[in-house]
């Protein structure tokens, strides 16, 4: 197999397409692609001539295949380290230690390896802090009595003897689920890591977590999901969310099955990110504004089924702002869409969307629904009406474009909690 090392390394862009020439595909990679598994996230197609041609969808990181390495780099972001500012806003974090001011002396690094850094930054502060111990339940042959004598088992096992005796007893152990998970997580990072910074940090700090959680972590479909936080644990959670997402490649569901694709692939879906960072912010927005955000509420209430008389089907919006703003009561639902609309006409399938969601959701007048995308800064969204045969206007969708380069810089600058009041000002506009 060749060496990884030696392998062509081409970069592209978020939706963006290129060939890179000298390149053929291995009966491994063929398979891969065949498969289905990046479907929707890179299409590869051999051209004559020993060309590979590669199509980005909206799906930024690195995949690594036997004859070459593809990096799809974000469209609307400066690289993959505002990537990692979006990951961590979105899931509440301060910042704190994102590698924001490092000198990566190698350049720029990739995604996965940012992510791995991530692991190991918090793998590194959970052992500086000490890490979590708790009680197990244990079960084993001892000589004296520890806990409680498992009689039925005595029997069976040991019958007749004294010198060994079966035990059930509690016993207080840090070989937990709270730290299998980041000792995977960095182990992991310790293997795959490009950068050999990182890749040493992680080697030295996987040492240390084998000794305190040498245990098998199972399903990791299971255990990412099991971890119930409370007082004792919360500071596990940021470590356990950089954890989830290198170990499920960028959080593609199909890696979780694990397979081919599981170590050669780590793509982070935009339209996912996108969704959860615009919902934080017009959430703080909202709450500054003094009204109130309802996510991915069911609504019941707008779709019914005439000959029954219930519910026919339920709209969820991605935002529904209600309250009141300037003293005027307001309801205005927001749908939020990482497509190329600073690019091209809003499509009629998310202008219906929008306008039902105007039409049922608004409050009083012409409906109103705010339509979120990325964009470029001064950009002017377009703005859509509903006109009936006299023509009157019943209900307008308005695109808001947003620069995430500009939010991204102005959450980072000295007054941050000014960002999401301005953007909230800007959809509901």
């Amino acid at each position: 197999m060749p060496n990884p090392s030696e392998h062509p390394r081409l970069a592209l862009r978020e939706y963006g397409r290129v060939v890179l020439p000298g390149v053929r595909l291995t009966e491994a990679d063929r398979r891969l692609v065949e498969s289905g598994a990046l479907d929707g996230r890179l299409r590869l197609r051999e051209l004559r001539g020993d060309r590979l041609e590669a199509t980005a969808g909206p799906y930024v990181g690195v995949v690594r295949l036997d004859a070459c390495e593809l990096r799809v780099l974000p469209k609307y972001l400066g690289g993959e380290l505002d990537v990692l500012r979006m990951l961590d806003y979105a899931w509440g974090g301060s910042g704190a230690l994102l590698p924001l001011g490092q000198d990566f002396g190698e350049g720029p690094p990739q995604l996965r390896d940012l992510v791995a850094l991530m692991v190991t930054e918090h793998a590194e502060r959970l052992l500086r802090h000490g890490l979590r111990s708790d009680y197990l339940t244990r079960e084993d042959d001892l000589p004296v009595v520890r806990g409680r004598l498992l009689a039925d088992r005595q029997l069976v096992r040991h019958h007749g003897r004294l010198d060994r005796l079966a035990c059930r007893f509690d016993e207080h152990d840090a070989d937990i689920l709270d730290n299998r998970i980041c000792a995977r997580a960095v182990a992991l990072a310790a293997r795959t890591a490009r950068s050999p910074e990182v890749r040493g940090r992680a080697r030295r700090a996987a040492a240390r977590f084998a000794a305190y959680a040498p245990g098998d972590l199972g399903d990791l479909r299971d255990a990412v999901s099991l971890p119930d936080y409370h007082r004792h644990n919360e500071h596990y959670r940021p470590a356990h969310l950089w954890s989830r997402l290198l170990l499920s490649g960028g959080g593609i569901r199909d890696l979780f099955t694990g397979g081919p694709l599981a170590s050669r692939a780590f793509l982070v879906d935009m339209n996912q990110l996108f969704e959860a960072f615009m919902t934080r912010l017009l959430r703080e927005g909202a709450a500054a504004a003094g009204t109130h955000a309802e996510t991915q509420s069911r609504q019941r209430r707008v779709l019914f089924d005439e000959a029954t008389g219930g519910p026919y089907s339920e709209v969820r919006p991605d935002l529904l702002i209600s309250g009141t703003l300037d003293g005027e009561p307001v309801r205005r639902p927001v749908d939020v869409k990482y497509k190329l609309y600073d690019q091209r006409k809003l499509s009629t399938q998310d202008l219906y969307q929008a306008f039902l969601y105007a039409h049922a959701l608004s409050g009083d007048g012409p409906g109103r629904c705010s339509l979120v995308h990325p964009g470029d800064a001064g950009e002017s969204g377009a703005v859509v009406s509903v006109r009936g045969p006299g023509g009157a206007v019943s209900a307008v969708v308005r695109a808001v474009p947003v620069d995430l380069r500009a939010v991204l810089d102005g959450l980072a600058g000295p007054a941050p909690r000014g960002v999401p009041a301005r953007l909230f000002a800007e959809v509901m506009a």
